[in-house]
């Protein structure tokens, strides 16, 4: 991984960036970002599970849960 793409991916996890700034920096979607976060051993930042968004947010959870065993069974 190049050194600037780890480096803006870690600040991603601290919550020091956003995923617009990443999207500016050529991460071309959020799974990709992910499997970034996965090599190094990282979480991606996370709201609160509370509020009237919950079931939506489950719902793009168990989506990103999908997508990334399917790019990890390409490898």
């Amino acid at each position: 991984m190049e050194p600037d793409r780890e480096h803006l991916l870690r600040d991603y996890a601290a919550g020091k960036t956003s995923w617009h700034t990443l999207q500016l920096r050529r991460f071309d979607n959020y799974v990709e970002v992910l499997a970034g976060l996965g090599e190094l051993g990282l979480r991606p930042p996370m709201a609160p599970m509370e509020g009237p968004n919950v079931k939506a947010r489950e719902k793009g959870c168990a989506l990103i849960r999908r997508l990334l065993q399917q790019r990890m069974a390409e490898r």
